[in-house]
């Protein structure tokens, strides 16, 4: 049996070229785990962060380590203690860690769901972590409740479609900012008002909002203080020194979501049912990973780029 296998991988942090293509020991199945024939991992806007070693408060590593967070697959192989699985069951989740870009990766069994009957491997993996984190920040971390005002940035991306049909089901008025080419796609996922963040200032538009969901961080987030009412909070998932800038008086949370497969495997099941919009912006090959991470960098996309490991 072969005992290595591909993965892409940093030995340091550092900018496109960090992440690269190498071969690494292949796993076996530990205590409670599943071994996974990777077929697709979703790339997540959190990878040029990890890669870059901008969050290692958060994502601690042990250099070199594999990235990828997300994947659907097959069951290869049960580990002693694992009885929720078979052989050759087709399963999607998230680690709980990293080491998603690997053509086979143990799994704890707890984290992980069946793959819906009518729903690729390429869109399986693009669930687990933006469909379960756009739920947990909204209701968990938020929370939300009727007639409340919602201002959602990065409303596009993978967290930000999701959050927007969220909040709309919520009934909650619900503010949106993307850039001009995605704006009639969010509207269609909901969205009450769609700002443009490049030609129009959002403060003019959101006012007297009860939650922000920061999927951008950066400047949008520093300015995102001015709409909020007295009450009002910021959850965001892009900035993890938020509480550093969060104000005196103000509420600010750093969300990192949790593997809930019961909550993952009800809105995969939507998803696949077609109740709940996903949407993919690319899918590449495998080697094309570590340049899809750096396109994820430098621009705003709709849905989210997955990586199908059969090309």
């Amino acid at each position: 049996m072969t005992t290595t296998q591909r993965a892409v991988l940093i030995r340091a942090y550092g900018g496109a070229s960090a992440a690269e293509i190498a071969e690494v020991s292949r796993p076996s199945a530990g205590d409670g785990q599943v071994l996974v024939r990777v077929r697709a991992a979703g790339i997540n806007g959190i990878d040029w962060k990890v890669r870059e070693g901008l969050v290692q408060k958060a994502f601690p590593l042990q250099l070199p380590a594999v990235l990828g967070i997300e994947l659907a697959g097959v069951i290869e192989a049960v580990g002693p203690g694992a009885s929720r699985f078979r052989v050759g069951d087709r399963v999607m989740g998230p680690l709980g860690r990293l080491g998603a870009y690997a053509d086979f990766v143990a799994v704890d069994e707890a984290n992980l769901v069946r793959t819906p009957q009518g729903l690729d491997d390429a869109h399986a993996a693009a669930i687990p972590v933006a469909a379960v984190a756009a739920w947990q920040s909204l209701h968990l971390a938020g929370p939300i409740a009727a007639g409340q005002r919602i201002l959602i940035h990065g409303a596009a991306g993978g967290l930000g479609g999701y959050a927007v049909q969220y909040a709309k089901r919520a009934g909650a008025e619900v503010f949106a900012t993307a850039s001009a080419a995605h704006l009639t796609y969010v509207g269609s996922l909901g969205a009450d008002h769609v700002i443009d963040y490049r030609s129009q200032r959002f403060e003019s538009v959101a006012q007297h909002i009860d939650l922000v969901l920061d999927y951008a961080g950066g400047e949008v987030l520093d300015r995102s203080w001015d709409v909020l009412n007295k009450n009002g909070a910021i959850v965001s998932a892009a900035a993890p020194d938020i509480l550093a800038r969060t104000p005196p008086g103000r509420r600010g949370l750093w969300f990192q979501n949790k593997a809930d497969a019961g909550l993952l495997e009800r809105l995969a099941a939507e998803i696949a049912q077609g109740s709940l919009i996903s949407k993919l912006s690319e899918v590449v090959g495998f080697g094309d990973i570590p340049a899809a991470i750096e396109r994820n960098r430098t621009g705003p996309r709709i849905g989210k780029v997955v990586a199908d490991f059969s090309r």
